[in-house]
């Protein structure tokens, strides 16, 4: 840890409630960020928040849901002139539904949340971005934007397509200072998986195939060490990079 890495900047985390967000949160707030923690759970944030306040550093908490562009666009306008750092890391999973089991409602609301709600925050952030002369967005994607076997229809779909909106981001706005790079993580020991229990054993059959060749679970610290990098200074050529941060697992 570098805690000087990020010294006066100013850091967005989403889902900072818990899992990854809440250690991104806790390490750039000690690697010298001020940071803004975004989430819909409101106990959860307040303990973040705490967390790095015991620690010295600076954590302002603002409730909201990503899918909500007025909720997007109140954390934009807190948060002030200035976002030197967008961290894109609230997500839910789909349940493993596949094809033929997944319903309207659970496409539309992981599509919602893991795609959308990154393309509102990105979109919000830009323009103060590109007026201050650049930023750093950083988004996490998942094992299931490279493959089939690591989640449902809705879920897998949604951080395929965050690789392209990552990627189009640094595409046409690397000129104007801006550099948006992805994370693939495998499992992760976070709560993102307890309301979101297998739909059916032949789903989950089908993925132990996949999952066969897992190595353990990382620690959120684990991701967020890479999320907090890929934002840093020390990054400044990485930019439409996508970083598989999952023990080797995509290697097999």
């Amino acid at each position: 840890m570098d805690t000087a890495r990020h010294t006066g900047k100013i850091v967005i985390v989403t889902g900072a409630a818990s899992g990854i967000g809440r250690a991104s949160a806790i390490r750039f707030a000690a690697e010298g960020g001020s940071v803004f923690g975004f989430d819909i759970n409101e106990s959860g944030l307040q303990e973040t928040q705490k967390l790095i306040a015991a620690s010295g550093g600076k954590c302002e908490i603002i409730y909201g849901d990503v899918t909500i562009q007025a909720d997007v666009d109140r954390l934009v306008a807190a948060v002030g002139s200035r976002i030197d750092v967008l961290a894109n890391i609230a997500g839910i999973m789909d349940n493993f539904r596949t094809l033929g089991e997944v319903d309207d409602a659970t496409w539309d609301r992981v599509l919602d949340v893991n795609l959308t709600g990154v393309m509102r925050l990105s979109r919000a952030a830009l323009p103060v971005m590109i007026a201050q002369g650049g930023g750093a967005m950083v988004t996490v994607a998942s094992k299931a934007s490279l493959g089939a076997g690591a989640s449902g229809i809705a879920y897998t779909a949604s951080k395929h397509a965050v690789i392209g909106l990552v990627k189009s981001t640094a595409y046409f706005y690397g000129t104007q200072g801006i550099r948006s790079n992805a994370v693939l993580p495998g499992p992760v020991d976070t709560n993102i998986g307890t309301t979101s229990a297998p739909h059916s054993e032949w789903a989950m059959q089908r993925a132990h195939l996949s999952m066969a060749t897992l190595t353990k679970s990382a620690e959120p610290d684990q991701i967020a060490s890479v999320i907090s990098w890929l934002a840093c200074d020390e990054a400044s050529n990485m930019n439409g990079s996508v970083v598989s941060a999952d023990g080797g697992w995509a290697t097999a």
